[in-house]
């Protein structure tokens, strides 16, 4: 491995602290789950048993939330660098065994997705047959879901990329890792591909270095995200009350306890 990468415990999270072509050559390598937890959902990780085993059994985790990054580097040592999803998706859709045909599979959250999904990789190519694509129900009642298990066992593509909302896409993909007969490289990368295909409000990449793809969502609809974002706000007391430790299961961030 190389010397530049190391791990860091944050609430009892290991994320890797490397550039994102390191990750990749890990996970393409052995495969695995990685996973690229936000600050809002990261505030749910004492309250919510499925979204806490989900992360814990991740092979990776990506500092993605600027948030998180900021609240660590100010009160604790080492210090960490922000890995953002889209800077993750960015470099993965450049390797050269990405763009061979079957080589992806790619879980999104609309048919509306899957068709601008296998739009823009096309016109980019990469090779994705409508095949390799699948639209992921509403899981309700636990994450659990063997169409999608004996579709991907039938393709066996060594990437496999969910594109679902965050505390979904988590769970699902440990499910995918402890179901499948093998394991591929599994990218919980969220609407990451979204601000490139136009499904999601599209972010500069000077502002995506600069932890500013909140903003421009906040912008692009405030009474979807500003909440959302505005929940995050809890992950700077957490740190401070539990640093590299996991919270207490049952731990309420709101409360305080």
């Amino acid at each position: 491995m190389d010397a530049t990468v190391r791990f860091q415990r944050i609430l009892g999270i290991q994320f890797i602290v490397a550039e994102a072509q390191q990750v990749i050559d890990l996970v393409s390598e052995n495969g695995g789950l990685v996973v690229v937890p936000a600050a809002p959902a990261m505030c749910t990780i004492g309250s919510d048993p499925v979204y806490r085993e989900a992360l814990l059994g991740a092979d990776l985790a990506i500092a993605d939330s600027a948030y998180m990054v900021l609240s660590w580097n100010l009160l604790h040592r080492p210090k960490i660098s922000k890995l953002s999803g889209l800077t993750y998706l960015r470099a993965l859709l450049l390797q050269e065994g990405f763009c061979r045909a079957g080589a992806t599979f790619w879980v999104t959250p609309r048919r509306e997705s899957a068709e601008r999904t296998v739009m823009w990789l096309a016109k980019n190519g990469i090779d994705v047959d409508p095949s390799n694509v699948y639209v992921a129900p509403q899981y309700r009642g636990g994450i659990q879901d063997p169409v999608l298990v004996k579709t991907i066992e039938r393709q066996r593509p060594r990437h496999v990329i969910l594109c679902i909302g965050g505390g979904v896409q988590e769970p699902l993909g440990l499910y995918l890792k402890e179901n499948l007969s093998y394991l591929p490289a599994i990218h919980c990368i969220g609407a990451a591909i979204g601000f490139l295909t136009g499904d999601q409000v599209r972010i500069p990449v000077w502002a995506d270095h600069l932890g500013l793809g909140w903003f421009f969502r906040c912008l692009s609809d405030p009474k979807r995200f500003f909440p959302r974002y505005w929940g995050g706000r809890h992950l700077l007391p957490m740190i401070v009350r539990y640093r590299d430790r996991l919270p207490v299961q049952g731990f309420n961030n709101k409360s305080g306890g």
